[in-house]
């Protein structure tokens, strides 16, 4: 944790989620809160919601709509804090894009963590004509950002953004560049006091926070917490351990799941095939322009019958794209029961605890695009996330014994739910009966469920919260650290080999659950880097391996052991030595007081540091 925020005189902690499909502000007002007793609230966002038209929303869909140039006015753009610009974020945008899908941006926090991909490039919308102009999945998420900033300036004048402290949230499961290019994106933002948090943990705080101080009678000692958080764009597994420390209960951090894309964007083009395949049998062929559209009217569709148990069916309109087509508008509907079928069946199905994720070979040619899960079931995911975590109490102080003896996968007692997807009873009780199925089978107690929060601002009122305790150096924390234990690779010296490329063995950078400020010296293993031109490393992350410490070498692993990672690069200045001269280094691995993880580069016998960047910028073909 920074330490300049413990003494933090700021008035407000502020905490964002910065989500896939919507964003959202929550804020804690210091001067009106004492120990337990914690006054918060969330910022209703200005957004144009049509045409010269703003309303203020308590949510930001994180849609960004690129009109062309003759579709709409300035005055049709203009925002109350007097912004002159090209685009529209937000209601109008997504409402906008559903009619005209090849000029909405979508899924840009998806795209921030595609590693096959250039996230600085203008490539989104994915598929738009050339005369589209397109943004990078980073300039969108600025964008969003940057709304943000201006709707609280707008409504706290008194308390100027720059001077407040600010949490933004991210998967648990995003890699280190992922976490950078998010901590980038804010930065340009104008956020000046920045602490990243995992959204697990956010939702939890948010749980904490809503209890009023109840929470250490809802669990004790020696309990593992599973947070299944299902949201637009991933589905998003966390294990956090209840410890007790000193005769009081803290929280710890214990497994994160590998990053899923798999959520509400598969949903809705799930539901979309569905209500086209119908419009097929009535005799309405719809063109692939035309299923996209109908997949955002899916969406709204889902959420609105997600969100109001009394509606039964919501309507769907399908633009047209002319007369030789079907020379108008379909129109057609989503039922309740369409919804319901489509994601407890086809997303969450019954299935064995012993279940993989399935996959398949894939065609030698396939379209650009984000690499979502093979496997739609995200049960079958939560099946493998826990096997795979069976033995990791074990290496955890105050966990040891607590889990069955020959338990062939790690038993939960109490689950917390979080996204948008999990508002319908429905799927909670689906995820809390195959899991206690698993429990059973195994002669365990069922766990229970951890409710109350609100599914929508969890994550942000939760990331407020945090700010909260965190500055104030009181409150419950949940001990983290990085996400994984980190590796480089490291080629074997070795004559060559027909046939054979050198072994790899994997060196160990920063160990599961380093903390936040700590940094680490790799002094065992000197690499020599070229001057002058960038050097490329192999980069691997591990979420099963604990007992690493850093300096520890693996020459084998299992294939789920080490999972390879974005490369990372090095570039080191020719100055004062010849072009292509080959220098000494060592390698310091540190976590930063936000939560990302940095890497150095040290000469041999010098002070210098290079920076060693993760590859963010992907070759792309």
């Amino acid at each position: 944790m920074d330490q300049s925020r413990q003494s933090s005189q700021a008035r407000f902690s502020i905490g964002i989620d910065l989500g896939t499909t919507h964003c959202a502000l929550s804020y804690v007002d210091r001067q009106a809160s004492d120990g337990e007793k914690v006054e918060q609230g969330v910022l209703d966002i200005p957004q144009l919601t049509g045409p010269s038209s703003v309303e203020a929303r308590p949510l930001l869909p994180s849609f960004l709509y690129l009109p062309h140039e003759s579709e709409l006015t300035a005055a049709d753009m203009a925002l109350p804090w007097g912004a002159s610009q090209d685009f529209v974020v937000g209601e109008f945008a997504r409402s906008r894009g559903a009619a005209t899908p090849i000029r909405l941006v979508s899924s840009a926090k998806s795209w921030l963590c595609h590693p096959g991909v250039d996230r600085r490039s203008p490539l989104l919308p994915a598929d738009a004509p050339e005369e589209v102009h397109r943004v990078s999945p980073l300039t969108a998420s600025i964008r969003y950002l940057s709304h943000l900033r201006w709707a609280w300036e707008q409504a706290h004048p008194e308390a100027p953004f720059d001077a407040q402290d600010v949490t933004v949230t991210i998967p648990a499961s995003f890699d280190p560049a992922a976490r950078e290019l998010t901590a980038e994106a804010c930065r340009a933002a104008g956020f000046q006091k920045l602490t990243l948090l995992e959204e697990p943990q956010a939702a939890l705080y948010s749980w904490i926070q809503a209890s009023g101080g109840q929470w250490r009678k809802q669990v004790q000692s020696g309990e593992i917490i599973l947070v299944v958080d299902v949201g637009g764009g991933t589905t998003d597994l966390s294990l956090i351990a209840v410890l007790e420390k000193d005769g009081g209960l803290e929280l710890q951090r214990v497994a994160v799941g590998e990053h899923i894309l798999l959520g509400g964007d598969n949903m809705d083009l799930a539901l979309a095939y569905g209500v086209a395949r119908k419009l097929a049998q009535e005799g309405k062929q719809l063109d692939a322009w035309q299923t996209r559209a109908l997949a955002h009217g899916c969406r709204q569709a889902k959420e609105q019958l997600l969100a109001d148990a009394s509606l039964q069916s919501v309507p769907v309109v399908v633009p047209s794209r002319g007369s030789k087509l079907i020379g108008g508008s379909i129109r057609t509907e989503v039922t309740r029961d369409e919804v319901l079928q489509m994601l407890v069946e086809g997303f969450f199905p019954r299935a064995a605890v012993s279940d993989k994720p399935q996959t398949r070979a894939r065609a030698a040619l396939t379209q650009l695009g984000l690499p979502y899960a093979q496997d739609a079931a995200v049960t079958r995911h939560l099946a493998a996330f826990l096997s795979r975590q069976a033995g990791a109490t074990e290496q955890i102080e105050g966990l040891k014994g607590t889990q069955p003896e020959g338990a062939s996968f790690l038993h939960p007692s109490a689950i917390l739910f979080n996204g948008g997807v999990l508002k319908a009873p429905q799927i909670e009780q689906r995820i809390l009966e195959v899991v206690n199925g698993w429990l059973a089978g195994e002669g365990a107690q069922p766990a229970r469920l951890l409710d109350g929060a609100n599914l929508d601002l969890a994550v942000a009122r939760g990331a407020a919260y945090f700010g909260h305790v965190a500055a104030a150096g009181r409150g419950v924390r949940i001990r983290g650290g990085t996400a994984q234990s980190y590796y480089v690779g490291v080629e074997s010296n070795m004559p060559a080999i027909p046939g054979m490329e050198p072994p790899i063995s994997a060196l160990c950078l920063a160990p599961f659950g380093m903390e936040e400020g700590t940094e680490v010296a790799l002094d065992t293993q000197e690499f020599g880097l070229v001057v002058g031109e960038p050097v490329r490393l192999r980069f691997f992350g591990s979420s099963v391996r604990r007992a690493d410490q850093v300096g520890t070498v693996l020459d084998f692993w299992g294939p789920e052991e080490l999972v390879e990672l974005q490369e990372i690069e090095a570039h080191l200045p020719a100055e004062g030595r010849a072009p292509g001269e080959i220098v000494p280094v060592t390698l310091h691995a540190r976590v930063t007081d936000i939560g990302t993880l940095e890497l150095n580069a040290v000469p041999v016998g010098g002070e210098e540091r290079w920076k060693v960047e993760f590859d963010v910028r992907a070759d792309v073909a």
